[in-house]
């Protein structure tokens, strides 16, 4: 099992910028952020291949940046002119195999919130 820690949410403005940290026990994997909004399905939010390739929801392409940090096997989501669609719980996910068998562990989730 992969350990996920998430941490940076908050309270910000609509305009403003978050950034979200995820430390993992492991990061050589396919890493993701999702995020569940209130009374909503959880919905994928970016992903990252661990050559660094990136895939994004449309609505948050160009807004929203995934990166990881191998070093300290942290993923980061950069969120910048968020808007108060974007107002969910954040988690992030790590997607693996280990002899054929597909895992997927999750976080504790971190709560962001754009408001006035």
């Amino acid at each position: 099992q992969v350990q996920l820690v998430e941490s940076g949410g908050g309270l910000v403005q609509p305009g403003g910028s978050l950034r979200l940290s995820c430390a993992a026990s492991r990061s050589d994997f396919l890493m993701g952020w999702y995020r569940q909004a209130l009374g909503r399905e959880r919905e994928l939010v970016a992903t990252i291949t661990p050559a660094g390739r990136t895939n994004y929801v449309d609505s948050v392409r160009g807004r929203f940046t995934i990166s990881t940090d191998k070093a300290k096997n942290t993923v980061y989501l950069q969120m910048n002119n968020l808007k108060p669609e974007d107002t969910a719980l954040y988690y992030c996910n790590a997607d693996y195999w280990v002899a054929g068998t597909n895992y997927n562990d999750w976080g504790q989730g971190t709560q962001v919130t754009v408001s006035t």
